[in-house]
């Protein structure tokens, strides 16, 4: 494993988290939750968005202990929302939580045009880079707490089931933790990257 594909791949997530994150912070921001804003997360700047934790160690981690098999699951500190600035705070919340993946769908795509038009070496960093990004918003789709597929399933849910949703939270951590165990120890895990690498290198 080369030096230069670990600083790929630090790169490359930063970048991707960031954008993240900025996403998030810029869709609450035009729908009236000055929160980011006032905690200097409206912008793009890598290091306002930056966990040394969870968006280097633990990917790098990762990477190490799986041999490169397993994509590197990054984020950055969560952009903090208050709800109740919006006008309609749980629709608003389903395009804050959307903004997030959508970014690295229109990011994994563009460089996927990039790639195209590049030379070989660069064309698959841009194609590695569409991967990752690919992932990073399948991963953070899952409807489990804190990801931003519960805030988009909880705007839907009828007022008893919301609350019911919401008591879920506190165990957020320990259920995606249970799902990746199942997905690694079933290899259902193994064949959804290889899915996802299909997809996106054949394109």
């Amino acid at each position: 494993m080369s030096i230069l594909y670990l600083a790929a791949v630090v790169i490359i997530l930063l970048l991707s988290v960031t954008i993240h994150e900025y996403a998030h912070a810029i869709v609450a921001d035009k729908l009236g939750d000055l929160t980011p804003r006032s905690q200097g997360r409206l912008t793009l700047n890598p290091f306002s968005h930056l966990s040394i934790l969870t968006t280097i160690v633990v990917p790098l981690l990762i990477v190490f202990a799986s041999r490169g098999l397993i994509p590197p699951l990054a984020r950055a500190k969560p952009v903090r929302i208050n709800p109740y600035h919006f006008k309609n705070p749980r629709q608003d919340m389903i395009l804050v939580g959307a903004a997030g993946p959508l970014a690295n769908i229109c990011l994994a795509a563009i460089c996927i045009l990039l790639a195209k038009i590049a030379i070989p070496i660069l064309s698959g960093i841009l194609s590695f880079a569409a991967f990752l990004n690919f992932i990073l918003a399948v991963f953070n789709l899952i409807p489990i707490p804190p990801l931003d597929g519960s805030r988009i399933v909880a705007g839907f849910l009828p007022i008893r089931q919301y609350q019911i949703y919401r008591k879920i939270e506190k165990f957020g951590f320990y259920l995606l933790a249970l799902l990746m165990f199942f997905l690694i120890a079933s290899g259902s895990l193994l064949k959804i990257i290889a899915f996802s690498q299909n997809l996106i290198f054949s394109i």
